[in-house]
């Protein structure tokens, strides 16, 4: 193996993307998905058995167009990663399956990490930014989760601050967007509709900001009586201006998200706020995280969209980090878990002397 500048296939199947990424050390050669949002859609959300499913179907081609992308072929691999957790169980079990068989038939190390961590490991990718300081807070934003991490080091260090303790904020969005009568999925429904709507029209409620809240769910996040908060709305008002009340729901998640997060960084001394995670394509949460981080001295870093969502290339990116610092491979012993905490960095390694 390279230790400098090592050779990592990732794959990722925690949700409903199948996706393969390339590195070599901190340099991005594919970052190949295969998306199964079309086949949710119907249903209004993901369904897990359908995702499981697309991702058996996907992996094959998915890893051989990212072969053929990067010009690498798998004899050259240095190592094989996978996402262990968290996420949805059948999906993930196709994947770990997958990487396992891999790493076995290739004689390659693998690397099982956290789906989680990940998000932050795709910062490192992005070509032309400054390298990555720690400490830093990251506000991690997607389907299924919603998180608030102060990372220390991303290889050994990363402590949970707050987490959804009900619907995470795209969950929300999808929800908020079947009220008003808009498709699947809403976060770039709900964008663009609120794109011609007046963000202060109504104010819907911030939850879990309460002065009240603040001694145990101060970095905590919940979104579901918003939901319910918007759906009394519309049920209320017959003439509900759909424009409104998608620009000022959307107002209300987004102000949640950075206030806390900014709170974060003033409270632990931290300058830097890194986002990641799907929902970072909302252009009004970027709009007012760079603002507000701005006028609070603090520095915002966004990957580039394609890193955001979920994909192989930031669990391959997260291996490699894991390798150049010297840290061993996982064993075979891991399998899915779909509650892996996220101080998990790395699930499963090998104890010094022991092969893996």
């Amino acid at each position: 193996m390279t230790a400098s500048e090592p050779l990592v296939l990732g794959i990722e199947t925690s949700c409903d993307e199948t996706g393969i990424g390339i590195v070599r050390g901190r340099t991005l050669l594919s970052n190949t998905i295969a998306s199964s949002m079309d086949e949710h859609a119907r249903f209004g959300g993901v369904v897990p058995e359908v995702a499981a499913r697309a991702h058996l179907e996907a992996l094959q081609p998915s890893i051989e167009a990212a072969l053929a992308e990067s010009g690498v072929t798998l004899a050259d691999l240095d190592a094989v990663a996978v996402t262990s957790g968290p996420g949805l169980a059948g999906a993930l079990m196709v994947g770990v399956g997958a990487a396992k068989a891999l790493a076995v038939g290739l004689g390659t190390p693998l690397y099982a990490v956290n789906h989680l961590v990940g998000h932050i490991a795709a910062d490192i990718l992005d070509e032309g930014a400054e390298p990555l300081e720690y400490p830093t807070v990251a506000l991690l934003v997607s389907g299924g989760h919603t998180s608030l991490l102060l990372v220390r080091d991303l290889t050994t260090d990363v402590e949970l601050l707050g987490e959804t303790v009900d619907d995470a904020a795209g969950e929300a969005f999808d929800k908020v967007a079947r009220i008003l009568g808009l498709p699947y999925p809403g976060g770039p429904q709900i964008d663009a509709a609120a794109a011609s709507g007046d963000p202060a029209a109504i104010r819907f409620p911030r939850g879990l900001s309460r002065a009240s809240d603040m001694d145990r769910h101060r970095y905590d996040f919940s979104f579901s009586g918003l939901k319910t908060a918007v759906a009394r709305y519309v049920e209320q008002t017959p003439d509900a201006s759909v424009p409104d009340v998608a620009a000022s729901f959307r107002e209300s998640v987004v102000d949640v998200l950075v206030t806390k997060a900014l709170d974060a960084c003033a409270r632990y001394g931290v300058p830097r706020l890194l986002l990641g995670g799907g929902v970072i394509a909302n252009r009004r949460l970027r709009e007012v995280a760079l603002e507000r981080g701005a006028a609070a001295g603090v520095t915002v870093r966004i990957p580039p969209l394609s890193l955001c969502t979920d994909n192989g290339a930031m669990i391959a990116a997260l291996a490699s980090e894991l390798i150049m610092s010297g840290r061993r491979p996982s064993t075979l012993s891991f399998g899915a878990d779909s509650t892996l905490p996220v101080t998990e960095i790395q699930i499963a390694e090998a104890e010094a002397g022991v092969p893996a």
